[in-house]
């Protein structure tokens, strides 16, 4: 999984007081839990481009105070009007601990039920997954090739190696809606083998 190196600031005051004036700063807060203690810190907000503004899973390499440790994002604070990024809460990566951590949907291949017509909905982009960090996966890949018309792949269809889907069983993941026009080739199929039935019980009367 790729990595983002983030140079943090080490925070030894508290409160909603310091955060304030650490975002006035330009800096957003933080907090790693998972460790022996708490670490907290700040660093500029450009730091986290490319661990929050991203569609990729990444863990977050932070050095502060001369200490490196491997985290990865737990939970997002958002300013409710401006969208500005106003805390971070990590959890650190610790060998044979289970995190939980959000795994982005990939999809492979061209629906058979989109070259009929219908149209391709992604309704999950991310499954929350818990695994060991050696076992947390960069993607989910899905191939949906053989995705016909109203059919869905759900979380019960997908086969985890090595870490735990945590959302329910049932969810869907993708599917394929019918869109005007369209034309189910399910449907075509069965009219196709009516017609082809309808035609050789014609062709016995008449030899009868």
């Amino acid at each position: 999984m790729k990595s983002v190196e983030i140079q943090g600031n080490e925070r030894t005051n508290f409160g909603s007081k310091y955060a304030q004036l650490e975002r006035k700063a330009g800096n957003v807060p933080c907090v790693i839990y998972g460790g022996e203690a708490p670490i907290h810190f700040s660093a500029p907000t450009l730091a986290f481009k490319g661990l929050v503004y991203t569609a990729e899973a990444k863990t977050a390499k932070v050095t502060v105070g001369g200490s490196t440790v491997e985290a990865v994002i737990q939970d997002l604070q958002f300013h409710p009007v401006t969208d500005q990024l106003m805390h971070i809460d990590f959890i650190q990566l610790v060998e044979g601990k289970p995190v939980t951590i959000d795994i982005p949907v990939k999809l492979h291949g061209q629906a058979r039920g989109v070259l009929n017509g219908g149209k391709l909905k992604s309704v999950l982009r991310k499954l929350s997954v818990r695994a060991v960090p050696a076992s947390i996966p960069e993607s989910i890949d899905l191939d949906v090739t053989d995705l016909r018309i109203g059919k869905s792949i759900r979380v019960s269809d997908v086969t985890p190696e090595g870490f735990e889907i945590l959302n329910a069983t049932t969810a869907v993941i993708v599917t394929v809606k019918k869109a005007r026009g369209a034309v189910d080739d399910e449907d075509e199929e069965g009219t196709e083998e009516g017609a082809e039935a309808t035609a050789e019980a014609a062709a016995e009367a008449a030899a009868e």
